[in-house]
């Protein structure tokens, strides 16, 4: 683990790869397949024009320091599926780490792979120290997959958010 942070903007955009996945930038053309699934500051996008200016701001968040955001792309298809990343804390070295994934691909392993690559990126690359989620209570395939990667719940929150971390 690096001693010190190592933060975003990086000379090239970090692109991951695992098993049948590959975390890449999202780009604007992949935006009309991630509307249902565009979400900042847990506002969720209803058109095309709402997704790009979402992405504008993640864009600003990532060249700030403050978040790295991937599309999750399906080898196989290079299809982007989802997407994930960290979104708070990385100057004071910990990571909130977000995810989601179009319907259709949930159950078959993405997530879980995604999860991992950018777990480890956040820990050798980034050096973060503490890296946590937070999730619905009643989102019983977040929670499942998350206790499966080793997180374990330290609080519940106000409405009906948990708060997860990694161990």
């Amino acid at each position: 683990m690096p001693d010190k942070l190592r933060l975003p903007p990086y000379d090239r955009f970090p692109s991951l790869s695992g098993h049948g996945i590959v975390l890449r930038q999202i780009l604007t053309a992949d935006l009309n397949d991630l509307i249902e699934i565009s979400f900042y500051n847990s506002v969720r996008a209803t058109s095309v024009q709402d997704a790009i200016d979402m992405q504008a701001k993640i864009d600003n968040d990532y060249l700030a320091g403050n978040s790295i955001h991937w599309g999750i792309v399906d080898q196989s298809t290079n299809k982007v599926v989802g997407t994930c990343g960290y979104y708070r804390g990385l100057d004071k070295g910990e990571g909130e780490l977000g995810c989601v994934l179009l319907p259709l691909y949930r159950g078959q392993g993405f997530m879980t792979q995604a999860l991992l690559l950018a777990i480890e990126f956040g820990l050798s690359q980034v050096g973060l120290k503490r890296i946590w989620a937070i999730t619905s209570q009643h989102n019983k395939a977040a929670i499942q997959l998350l206790e499966r990667l080793n997180f374990v719940k330290i609080a519940d929150l106000e409405g009906d958010e948990v708060e997860y971390h990694l161990r």
